[in-house]
């Protein structure tokens, strides 16, 4: 029986390449002028990918390149260009690797000669691989904030929120060091509302100071009461441009959707909030509505036990739903982040079917306590439902597909 699922695998995929990074980068810059070289500096999941976009317009415009980006996101073509130092760095969480990246970074803009012009490449993920922290903060104390953060269920913003506040280059800081300097940033947004303050805890964006949550462990109240950085003071007018965004991904599977010949319906709103409970909503919206593709867009927020298995948001959101699917041949979800990778993991997601519980069930797996485990990513392998395409080149967030069969 053709239940969709590589189908719905296809729409995701075009999705994803609606918001690709290099083709993105490349569509901006064309057109640009020639001038003074560029030094390119590119941050996040998309780096690499968004700094070869710049080579293909700017060529030998380009002096050099610092791509910071997560593990296995730098691809081997990025090798053949000797002007780009590449530098892996911590993600999710913060490592000695962020901090070499934030130094080197500040090292970098503090000895560029004045004339040349910089290009910032900018994408989620942005916070945790590149940091310069205040005196008396620690890599220990980062690490603390990090592991409450995923464990405390907040969305992304609030915790970057918190980020910028511990940080001497996010908020608007690192804009002193660019000594009034021609800049260009491009950014891929991963955030609601789109806003270049806050696309990577605002690393180019204007200095924002915003009041802090009053319901904080009273530890991390006093380390930011102690040791927080002060407001950024002084701000340089640059030219941001957001490029690509979660809207562009859901116009991408739209199109496909139609192309493809299914009647096509997408959320009215960006989805946020716990993973199950928002599995229990798409799945009610797919059993009630009508026969065709639904598109979701969005983050979910997921709250890790003690020992947490494997697994990320989205592979817990397909688990989860997959429950509700039992019995229901007519309905295939796919859950899935643009970036390519969920959570710690080296898989974007799942795509389950009212046979997904069977599966993993018969290869001695229990669903419920798989979740109670945050160990959905063991289940789903199991029951041979996760989705690797490895690195995609962008980040806008997270897509949520669902077909239903007349």
């Amino acid at each position: 029986m053709n239940n969709g699922r590589s189908l719905l695998l296809e729409i995701w995929r075009q999705a994803v390449a609606a918001v690709d990074g290099r083709r993105r980068v490349r569509e901006a810059l064309t057109g640009v002028g020639p001038g003074a070289p560029w030094q390119v500096i590119a941050v996040g999941k998309a780096a690499a990918a968004m700094t070869l976009g710049a080579i293909d317009v700017l060529g030998t415009e380009i002096a050099a390149a610092l791509t910071i980006s997560k593990p296995g996101h730098f691809p081997v073509e990025l090798d053949s260009h000797p002007q780009v130092e590449q530098l892996p760095a911590g993600h999710p969480l913060l490592d000695e690797r962020s901090l070499a990246a934030g130094a080197r970074l500040l090292e970098l803009l503090d000895s560029l000669p004045q004339e040349r012009r910089l290009l910032f490449l900018i994408s989620g993920g942005s916070s945790s691989l590149v940091e310069v922290l205040p005196a008396r903060v620690s890599l220990d104390d980062l690490a603390r904030v990090g592991e409450w953060a995923l464990a405390s269920g907040r969305d992304i913003a609030a915790v970057n929120e918190i980020r910028k506040h511990l940080s001497r280059i996010k908020g608007g800081r690192l804009l002193s060091h660019l000594r009034g300097r021609d800049t260009l940033a491009l950014l891929i947004s991963d955030v609601p509302g789109d806003d270049p303050n806050v696309i990577g805890s605002g690393l180019v964006g204007n200095p924002t100071d915003e009041a802090l949550p009053t319901d904080l462990p009273s530890w991390l109240s006093e380390l930011l009461a102690r040791h927080g950085s002060p407001a950024a003071t002084c701000a340089q007018a640059i030219a941001r441009r957001v490029i690509a965004t979660l809207e562009d991904a859901l116009a991408g599977a739209a199109q496909a959707g139609r192309a493809a010949g299914l009647a096509t319906r997408k959320a009215g709103h960006r989805f946020a909030g716990d993973a199950v409970e928002l599995a229990t909503g798409f799945c009610h919206e797919m059993k009630m509505g009508p026969a065709g593709l639904t598109i979701w867009g969005g983050e979910s927020t997921l709250r890790l036990p003690a020992k947490p298995g494997r697994g990320g948001r989205s592979q817990h959101l397909a688990l989860a739903a997959a429950r509700l699917l039992v019995s229901h041949d007519e309905l295939t979800l796919l859950a899935a982040g643009t970036d390519g990778t969920d959570g710690p993991t080296q898989d974007a997601g799942a795509i389950v079917d009212s046979e997904t519980i069977e599966r993993g069930t018969l290869s001695g797996l229990d669903a419920d306590d798989c979740l109670a485990r945050a160990d959905s990513g063991a289940f789903l392998e199991a029951s041979g439902d996760l989705v690797h395409s490895g690195p995609t080149g962008t980040n806008v967030g997270d897509l949520v597909l669902g077909i239903k069969r007349v």
